[in-house]
């Protein structure tokens, strides 16, 4: 909250509601030239239809407040949004109670505070009888999380700067067809990730990055699934450097022994995926052993899930261990399960 800032009473303005999803941690993460030749951390994003994160705001006078209260970034985010749609609609600042409820898994890097975002930026807006620009939105983001998932763009694979809110490149249309059978490391404990060394910056480093972006582009270019495996992989072996996570070597292992293409992690987070071509011959057979053979290694498979629209589900299991995320401050943590796409 802005200090001194005086709510008004609602006025015209009525309940808002939004919606914003997750994703399944990264294809690609590491630091990238700029057009002007300048190193910025940037990363491309495994989206996911849901879960997510739903939001209401109710207005209210004399008042700013989320539930749960300890949603702080949320928070930030609808202070941020009321006194952009106020000056878009020449208004006063109004108070409100903003509620979310959702159920992503906290602290696996799947984007779980970048949904709390841009629920909340959402349900503002619609409020005020808006909808913000993707600029404004991306802005406001950064201004409460400091980096940010681009959650609020298009589904467009593409390399996005999170600490700058900016797009390095869009790389095509959509990402190569694979299925994503989804797993937990490290037990599914959650990362602190402000407590992780910054990516390697050196010009060595970033010309490996710069190597593995432009293969990407290709693999999108070309919807070569193998390719984004190869890509995803690469990727994920560089941010296990800085991670560490337990079970990593296991899961590479189990990916080669069932045919996939690749692994991808959340370089943020604990949660991972083994990456299948659909095409490939006895795709489905590989796909149910890979997830079998998890389980009993001790990495507990979440959901499986496809990059393509498809209305058949695939076989799933127990979803991540460090369960749901509470609706209220005093709302017990249950295991979660995740159901497949």
């Amino acid at each position: 909250m802005t200090a001194g800032t005086r709510w008004a009473a609602p006025g015209a303005v009525r309940t808002g509601t939004g919606y914003a999803p997750c994703h399944h941690g990264e294809i690609l993460q590491g630091v990238f030239r700029d057009e002007h030749g300048r190193c910025r951390p940037g990363l491309v994003t495994l989206p996911m239809s849901e879960p997510g994160t739903h939001a209401r705001f109710t207005p209210a006078p004399d008042v700013l407040a989320v539930v749960p209260a300890d949603r702080t970034k949320a928070l930030r985010a609808a202070t941020l949004t009321i006194e952009e749609c106020a000056t878009q609609c020449e208004r006063e600042p109004c108070g409100g109670v903003l509620t979310l409820v959702g159920d992503i898994p906290v602290g696996l890097g799947m984007g779980s505070s970048t949904s709390d975002v841009l629920a909340t930026v959402r349900a503002v807006a619609d409020a005020f009888g808006l909808c913000l620009a993707p600029d404004v939105v991306t802005r406001i983001a950064l201004s409460a999380e400091l980096a940010c998932d681009p959650l609020m763009l298009d589904g467009r694979p593409r390399l996005f700067a999170q600490r700058h809110g900016r797009v390095l490149e869009v790389l095509g249309e959509a990402l190569p067809p694979v299925v994503v059978v989804g797993c937990a490391l490290a037990g599914g404990a959650p990362v602190d990730t402000l407590a992780l060394p910054a990516p390697a910056c050196a010009d060595s480093d970033v010309d490996a990055y710069e190597t593995l972006r432009a293969q990407l582009r290709r693999a999108v270019r070309d919807r070569d699934p193998a390719l984004l495996g190869r890509v995803a992989t690469a990727s994920a072996r560089r941010g296990q450097l800085r991670l560490g996570h337990a079970g990593f070597e296991t899961l590479t292992a189990l990916a080669d022994r069932a045919g996939a293409v690749g692994v991808q992690i959340a370089h943020s987070g604990s949660v991972a995926g083994v990456l299948f071509d659909p095409a490939a011959h006895g795709a489905r057979r590989r796909i149910r052993r890979c997830a079998r053979d998890l389980d009993r290694a001790g990495l507990p498979v979440t959901r499986t899930f496809t990059t393509f629209p498809t209305p058949e589900e695939f076989a799933h299991g127990a979803a991540h261990s460090r369960g749901d995320r509470p609706t209220g401050s005093d709302t017990p943590r249950r295991p979660a399960r995740l159901s497949a796409l």
